[in-house]
């Protein structure tokens, strides 16, 4: 008996009687391989757009200090910057002839637990995330960088949406992260000229206002509060010098990435004042690895539900046992051996792991294609591509090779059943 030319038809036929169970089973086989997938797919697609939240600039150059806590407070807004580094060493480093453009920042301000960013028009035009992608607009413009743009705000996705912001809506800024009413600018209201379109970025939480906006804010304040006695209106702002003293902190894009070393080395040992440049690719690397554990707490949970998930076609092929004993004695008689038994358990087995990895690589495929731009706007996640990856397949070939190892107890309890009593009725 040739056992390839029999056995396949015969595990197909004997999966089709049972088809209503096994079709369970395959069900639970394959959700569960798109999980384990997805789960890999998840992260690695996160930390590359994590580290990616700001493509395309070189350095990022604040006070000295942690490197960690300049990047998260420059891009994510979290923290509070120690040491503000003074606009002439801005305009010094800028003036590099290594760099070809700089974006300064001002944190401190908020409106309605949202911060606000005292940029210049060339953050619109030179700051990039994910893939290099530049920023869009999803309505309005950028604010003009004259004084004809100085209370003008553009405005990120998510704050538009949360609070049902327009183009031409006016808005009142807070102090700090102030919300009581002393704190506010009230005097000095801004116009939303520009809605971002979503980048799934802290630029999607974020309001952008001129820098010189930022300096005019706090011409009457001193200390965090309103001076007594002295108010400036927003009409006569124009009188004082706006340039600011301070920044919180500068990203730079050089000429040549080659120099990015170099440059940094010059920062580091600047005259003027203590500074740092850190590169943001490398200590956003850094800070993911720190959180390794949750990426290993959900890799072993993906395996655990496939292990679940095999149990249950362990199970559902040992109970069937019962009913195929007639089957397999009949194989028996017209002269299977007991690896003729082995093997057809071992096929059926093999054949839902099969079905159930390529129904998991057509599903995720089709997840991903469906949820990825959804993922890009409200993640920032990019998604590389609907198809299995090469660092993939090892996963494939693991949830074949344990969908047959699945068949090995069943097939060995089938091939020591006895042909008489498969053929011996029972009452």
């Amino acid at each position: 008996m040739n056992a390839p030319s029999f056995l396949l038809p015969l595990a197909a036929a004997s999966a089709w009687n049972r088809r209503a169970t096994l079709g369970l089973t395959l069900c639970a086989v394959l959700l569960a391989s798109t999980l384990l997938l997805a789960t890999e797919r998840l992260r690695h697609d996160a930390r590359h757009s994590f580290s990616q939240a700001v493509a395309g600039s070189d350095l990022i150059v604040g006070a000295r200090g942690s490197a960690l806590q300049l990047v998260l407070h420059a891009l994510f807004r979290i923290g509070e910057a120690n040491v503000p580094v003074s606009w002439a060493s801005y305009r010094k480093i800028a003036a590099d002839p290594a760099v070809a453009w700089s974006i300064p920042l001002v944190l401190g301000d908020s409106h309605r637990g949202y911060p606000v960013i005292g940029t210049s028009g060339d953050y619109f035009r030179h700051f990039r995330h994910g893939l290099g992608t530049p920023l869009h607009f999803a309505a309005g413009r950028a604010f003009a960088d004259d004084d004809s743009g100085l209370f003008e705000t553009v405005i990120g996705a998510e704050v538009a949406r949360q609070l049902a912001y327009r183009p031409g809506e006016r808005i009142i800024l807070s102090h700090g992260d102030a919300a009581f009413a002393p704190a506010e600018h009230q005097d000095k209201p801004f116009i939303v000229v520009g809605i971002l379109a979503a980048t799934g970025t802290p630029a999607d939480r974020s309001i952008h206002i001129p820098l010189a906006a930022s300096t005019a804010l706090h011409l009457d304040w001193q200390g965090g509060l309103p001076l007594p006695g002295l108010r400036i209106p927003a009409e006569y702002v124009g009188k004082f010098d706006l340039t600011p003293h301070e920044i919180d902190a500068f990203l730079l894009g050089l000429r040549q990435r080659t120099s990015v070393f170099s440059l940094q080395r010059q920062i580091a040992a600047f005259d003027g004042e203590p500074l740092q440049a850190a590169l943001p690719g490398i200590v956003l690397d850094q800070l993911w690895s720190r959180l390794t554990f949750g990426e290993q707490l959900l890799r072993g949970l993906s395996w655990l539900i496939l292990s679940l998930s095999l149990c249950s076609l362990l199970a559902v092929m040992l109970a069937g046992l019962g009913e195929r004993r007639r089957e397999l004695a009949i194989l028996r008689a017209v002269g299977a051996s007991a690896g003729h038994i082995i093997g057809l358990l071992l096929l059926e087995s093999l054949l839902i792991g099969l079905l159930g990895s390529l129904g998991s690589v057509l599903l995720l495929a089709l997840l991903s294609s469906q949820c990825a731009p959804w993922l890009a706007a409200h993640w920032g996640i990019v998604v590389s591509s609907p198809w299995p990856q090469s660092d993939e397949l090892p996963r494939l070939a693991a949830i074949l090779a344990t969908c047959l190892l699945a068949g090995l107890l069943p097939g060995w309890r089938a091939s020591r059943l006895a042909l008489a009593d498969g053929l011996t009725p029972r009452l």
